[in-house]
C-alpha cells in the first residue's frame, strides 16, 4: 500500500470494523494515526488523554438497565434526519448507565384507535422537530396520550408547539386551536409566525437560527435541570408560541418557564402536575457531546428509568 500509494509505511492506517463508532478513536490510536498527523502538520507531540472518552465507552458498553423511548416523527424512514437526537440519547444513556432503545414511530399512522397499542409500553416519548402539516395530528394524539398516562414527555421545536396545541384543544377547550403554519385561518393560532418574519416570503436563511439566550423561571423543572437561570441554545424555526394565549394556558396548568429576554417569546413549556413533561422551542440535541451530555436528555432518561421502575 505504501509503495503504490506513495505514502510512508507508517502512514498506512487499517480501519477495521468496530462494534460501535465510539471505538474508532482508540483503534486509530493503536494504529498510530495521531503520530502521523502530528508529524505531517509539524505539531508538537504529546500523549493523548482519552480518560473521559473511555469512561464513557465503558458505561456505554456495560449498561445496568434499559429504557425504551418512542421517537415520534414524520421522517422515521430517514433516520439521519434525527441523527443528532439519536446521538444525544447515546450520550445521556451512558451517563445514566442505561441502554436507550429507540422505537421509531411514524406520526402519520397514529390514530386514537391504535395509540395505546403503540405507546403504552414505552418508558418515555420524544416528539421530534419537523416542518409542515403531514403527521401533526398523530403527534398531537401521542402527546394527549402521554400527558394523560403520565408517561415522560420531551418535545423539541415542532414537538413543543404540538404540545401547546394539544393542551389548548383538550384542556382549554379550543378545539380549533392550531399553528398558523398548518392552518392560516385557525381562529386560535396558539402557535404563530414571528412578527419579524411576517413579510418574508423566502424561507431557509430567514428563519431564527443560531444560539439565542433564554432566561429560566425560578423554582421550575427546567431551572432545576440546567441548575442555572440563563442558558444559550440553538434555534431553527419561523413559528413561535403566541403570547396572547400565555395567561389562559398557565391558568389551566401549562407553565411557560423559559423566555427570550429580548423578545419575551416563550422558549420552554412544562406541566408541573405531570411527572416529566417538558417542551423546548430550541434544539438541545445540537449541543450534546460525549464529554458533555445535554442536561435535558440526561434528565429525560432519568425520568424514563424512574417511570419504568414505578410501572
Amino acid at each position: 500500500m505504501a509503495r503504490f500509494c506513495n505514502v510512508k509505511r507508517e502512514a498506512v492506517i487499517e480501519s477495521i470494523d468496530a462494534s460501535t463508532i465510539y471505538d474508532v478513536p482508540n483503534l486509530m490510536l493503536e494504529e498510530g494515526l495521531d503520530k502521523v498527523v502530528l508529524e505531517q502538520l509539524k505539531l508538537a507531540s504529546h500523549k493523548p488523554d482519552l480518560t473521559s472518552w473511555n469512561n464513557f465507552l465503558v458505561k456505554h458498553k456495560n449498561p445496568k438497565s434499559e429504557v425504551v423511548i418512542g421517537l415520534i416523527g414524520k421522517y422515521v424512514e430517514l433516520q439521519d434526519s434525527y441523527k443528532s437526537i439519536l446521538e444525544a440519547f447515546t450520550h445521556a444513556g451512558a451517563a445514566n448507565e442505561v441502554k436507550v432503545k429507540i422505537e421509531s414511530i411514524h406520526s402519520e399512522y397514529l390514530k386514537p384507535e391504535n395509540i395505546a397499542t403503540k405507546l403504552a409500553h414505552l418508558d418515555g416519548v420524544l416528539v421530534a422537530p419537523g416542518f409542515g402539516e403531514r403527521g401533526i395530528e398523530g403527534k398531537i394524539e401521542a402527546i394527549r396520550y402521554v400527558r394523560e398516562q403520565n408517561i415522560p414527555f420531551f418535545g423539541i421545536c415542532l414537538g413543543m408547539q404540538m404540545a401547546v396545541i394539544e393542551f389548548s384543544r383538550n384542556i382549554l377547550g379550543l378545539t380549533a386551536a392550531n399553528s398558523s403554519e398548518m392552518d392560516p385561518d385557525t381562529p386560535h393560532p396558539v402557535i404563530a409566525i414571528m412578527e419579524a418574519q411576517k413579510n418574508i416570503t423566502e424561507k431557509g436563511g430567514t428563519m431564527r437560527l443560531g444560539a439565542w439566550k433564554c432566561d429560566l423561571s425560578k423554582a421550575t423543572k427546567i431551572e432545576s435541570i440546567y441548575n442555572t437561570s440563563s442558558i444559550m441554545e440553538r434555534h431553527r424555526h419561523r413559528y413561535e408560541f403566541n403570547n396572547d394565549y400565555k395567561t389562559p394556558l398557565e391558568n389551566a396548568g401549562m407553565m411557560a418557564s423559559g423566555f427570550n429576554p429580548q423578545t419575551g417569546l416563550v422558549e420552554v413549556i412544562e406541566i408541573p402536575a405531570h411527572p416529566w413533561f417538558v417542551g423546548v422551542q430550541y434544539h438541545p440535541e445540537y449541543k450534546s457531546t460525549v464529554a458533555s451530555p445535554h442536561p435535558l436528555f440526561l434528565a429525560f432518561i432519568k425520568a424514563a428509568l424512574k417511570h419504568k421502575t414505578n410501572k
